[in-house]
């Protein structure tokens, strides 16, 4: 009767901690990755301890195992929970690219289509290449546009989310070509805010809406969104940007950013939470609900990409980023913002998933490193 005792005391503990036990019918060759993975974040985490750190484990359709460390606010010492929702930055062109292609599925949009037949607008851009034909929806999504990583426009990131279409229309005859488009991998976020400029447009619906209705409503991802709410507001990571010297870490950055990014909704705006983020990379996994995409348009979509390195260790899809760490290829996204770094990974082969969301700028102790590390390792120990 004590153990019995004992043991639900142990759960409710765990539950309160935001720590999910292990879950029933979990593949037990997994205990000994997590046990390595919760020692190795309280090491690095310990280097400096500014914010906190999240993590969230996935196993086919289910988050067996989660844990926090730190603090969701210093101030006051509240500690994360599942729902807590953090900034996840360029997470955010996940969505917009699936945005695009249930348009595609819809028949409204052509991966093939010139973006300049949605925005035309983007015949503005200086610098083009003369004779080159126009950038196309796929060159776009797939960081081969040309188009410079950020507009040449000042202020750009600054003001409400329901003005950031005329930001970028503002912002396009100030933005440049780098490249000649299709030759070679640029990062671009102008790219991508102009990618959901486009998708606005023909989808006959403001983007925000477009995402929120038909892939995060169908997905149960209730927590998430591009505004921060009240009930975001309310169990907030607040995001902490770690400064050389004896400066103590500030969140005046991030919280400013809270009222909007200015032209950075299609590629940086997103909120998330341990929990949501869970359930989408369920569906990455290819176990999530339906009707959010066929799932041979979904199959075909993670089965082209292109990779930037001669080592072919890193590569970029419609909105997904390759990682190879030995023979292990994960798929998904990280993201920073000010005060926020995140990473949300899959490996589809052995359907396991982890999401990292960190509260701290130039902190040792990184979202992206984690996750891929972690899911390296929970992949090899069921193998």
């Amino acid at each position: 009767m004590m153990k019995r005792v004992l043991l639900i005391a142990a759960l409710v503990w765990l539950v309160a901690a935001g720590i999910s036990p292990v879950a029933v019918g979990q593949d037990p060759r997994l205990d000994a990755a997590l046990r390595d993975i919760d020692t190795r974040i309280a090491a690095d985490f310990a280097k400096d301890g500014v914010g906190g750190i999240s993590i969230g484990v996935v196993s086919a359709d289910k988050l067996v195992w989660s844990k926090h460390y730190g603090y969701a606010e210093a101030e006051t010492k509240r500690v994360a929970n599942n729902d807590t929702a953090y900034r996840v930055g360029s997470i955010t062109k996940q969505f917009t690219a699936l945005a695009l292609l249930q348009l595609v599925e819809q028949g409204k949009m052509r991966l093939t289509d010139p973006l300049e037949k949605h925005v035309p607008e983007v015949r503005n851009v200086q610098k083009s290449y003369a004779g080159t034909p126009a950038i196309t929806l796929l060159q776009v999504a797939t960081m081969h546009s040309g188009l410079a990583r950020e507009p040449g426009c000042a202020n750009h990131s600054v003001g409400p989310n329901s003005v950031w279409q005329k930001i970028v229309v503002d912002c396009l005859p100030q933005t440049s070509y780098v490249n000649e488009p299709g030759t070679t991998y640029l990062y671009s976020n102008i790219g991508y805010a102009s990618l959901g400029a486009a998708i606005e447009r023909a989808g006959g619906a403001p983007f925000i809406t477009q995402v929120h209705d038909r892939i995060l409503k169908p997905l149960g991802m209730s927590r998430s969104g591009m505004e921060a709410t009240p009930a975001m507001r309310a169990n907030l990571a607040h995001g902490y940007q770690r400064r050389q010297g004896t400066t103590p870490p500030s969140r005046e950055a991030a919280d400013r950013e809270l009222d909007g990014r200015g032209y950075r909704v299609p590629n940086g705006a997103l909120f998330s939470t341990v929990n949501d983020l869970s359930k989408f990379l369920i569906w990455e996994l290819g176990l999530g609900p339906d009707g959010i995409l066929r799932k041979e348009t979904q199959d075909a979509n993670y089965n082209r990409a292109f990779y930037y390195n001669a080592a072919m260790t890193a590569g970029y899809g419609v909105g997904f980023q390759v990682t190879r760490r030995s023979d292990v290829v994960m798929l998904g996204h990280g993201g920073s913002t000010a005060g926020y770094h995140a990473s949300a990974l899959v490996h589809r082969p052995t359907r396991l998933g982890v999401v990292v969301l960190r509260n701290c700028d130039n902190c040792p102790a990184d979202a992206g490193p984690i996750a891929a590390s972690a899911l390296e390792g929970l992949v090899k120990s069921v193998r």
